[in-house]
């Protein structure tokens, strides 16, 4: 592709003797002659102090952008929200969170659409931003990818995110007191970074590059690390290489691209939320994705991670051991995974895997596919009188696959969350929450 072409949102808008007044509006920023003629790449950061997944965002932007300049193109850093839903579970404030990623998309779409950019690197770290980068990426479809912010380090006493919750539940149970509580709560959270466990923003993060969305191991990198550096720089010479082959992220986005993200989310153990992202991201992107998809594709695919919350180890142990490139490198040879999809490398998902080495002997993280945690997916679809139209649970196998009990509703999650505090709910009961879905709560709160 031309110099030229590579600048086709860019050229009109800032240059010819009309455009002048843009231009002198750049140059107040720091613009040059030279910077002109570059690629106008936008980096959309979710950096802010709101939630410490993102707190770091606003370096990882720089290295972006420096990494951008250095390829040739000229890199300019945005900001849209974020929101953390770890603070606002079990509140009124749970009702914004999944509006939020609406919001992220939203915002994407206009900075980059209104200052004409020619390319966009969006930086997610938390559970709505990351599908919202990616929807927001689907509606412009101009040449970018995404960059994962990173996976927090483990607490001490291998704490992270879920412990500070069971704390909450142990105490109401008389098991530990206020002290212990407030010592897991003060050590779990180390600094920057996401959850440490396969929770949504390392599932989403895992399942993002299985859809070739982003770099080669950029979900299975620290936050504070010198690969989550390099990750961000990489990006740079990675636009560019998609501008200059005219690779839409609508071109890497196809139903067998999104099929291999469901695979990988669910060998991983991933989030149900990842559920809720992917039809939407899909829905966004123009492909035809289903609840039935993921009835369908979960016959096949066991799950083979040992991680939180539902396992054993944390993302960092995962990390250590090589991430999941070598995980979707046996799914690829297994015939799992469709090794002809395009990603962000200009590449194909095997082309990328082709040199993964596999993971070390006696690792137990990820399981053999002939011993697994579960024949099949923990990702079930469930259809009956009160979710006629599905419902999604997570179900391991750990805790049975068959529950039945006396029903205890309640009109909302505040009632039940005093319910099971004040020791209301018994063992044995199957608790219902009613009036909590998209309509109801509305924006589908979790019920955490």
């Amino acid at each position: 592709m031309s110099k030229d072409n590579i600048r086709e949102h860019s050229a009109p808008v800032y240059e010819g003797i009309e455009n002048a007044p843009a231009r002198y509006m750049m140059r107040a920023t720091g613009f040059k002659d030279a910077d002109f003629e570059r690629a106008f790449i936008g980096i959309a950061s979710t950096w802010a102090n709101v939630t410490p997944c993102n707190m770091h965002i606003d370096g990882l932007a720089r290295e972006t952008e420096k990494g951008v300049n250095a390829a040739g193109g000229k890199g300019i850093i945005f900001n849209t929200i974020t929101i953390s839903d770890g603070i606002s579970n079990g509140t009124e404030g749970m009702k914004y969170s999944l509006v939020s990623r609406e919001i992220i998309a939203d915002s994407i779409e206009a900075v980059v659409g209104c200052q004409a950019y020619d390319g966009v690197i969006a930086i997610g770290g938390c559970d709505k931003n990351m599908p919202g980068c990616i929807m927001g990426l689907a509606r412009l479809n101009r040449p970018g990818l995404f960059i994962y912010g990173g996976t927090i380090k483990p607490g001490a006493g291998h704490t992270d995110m879920i412990s500070v919750f069971e704390a909450v539940g142990q105490h109401a149970k008389g098991e530990i007191n206020e002290i212990q509580v407030k010592q897991i709560e003060e050590v779990a959270l180390p600094g920057p970074g996401s959850c440490g466990g396969m929770y949504t923003a390392n599932s989403m993060a895992s399942a993002i590059e299985a859809l070739g969305m982003s770099l080669p191991g950029s979900s299975a990198q620290e936050a504070v690390s010198d690969e989550k550096l390099l990750d961000c720089n990489r990006a740079g010479e990675a636009v560019m290489n998609l501008l200059r082959l005219d690779i839409k992220p609508r071109d890497i986005m196809t139903k067998a691209a999104f099929e291999n993200s469901i695979k990988v989310l669910i060998a991983l153990g991933g989030s149900t939320n990842g559920v809720l992202h992917l039809l939407a991201m899909a829905h966004t992107a123009g492909v035809e994705l289903t609840l039935d998809d993921f009835v369908r594709i979960g016959k096949d695919i066991p799950v083979v991670a040992d991680v939180r919350p539902s396992g054993k180890y944390l993302m960092s142990e995962l990390i250590a051991i090589g991430g999941i490139q070598p995980l979707m490198k046996r799914m690829l040879n297994a015939g799992m995974l469709d090794g002809s999809c395009l990603t962000v490398t200009g590449k194909t998902l095997a082309e990328n895997l082709a040199d993964v080495e596999d993971y070390p002997e006696g690792q137990q993280i990820i399981l053999p596919f002939d011993a697994p945690i579960k024949k099949d997916s923990h990702l079930v679809v469930l259809k009956g009188n009160l979710s006629p139209t599905g419902a999604v649970a997570k179900i391991t196998g750990k805790e049975g696959l068959y529950f039945e009990g006396p029903a205890r509703v309640f009109e909302g999650e505040i009632g039940a969350m005093r319910g099971i505090l004040d020791g209301e709910v018994q063992e044995g009961e199957v608790v219902v929450i009613r009036g909590e879905g998209p309509k109801g709560g509305p924006g589908m709160p979790e019920m955490l």
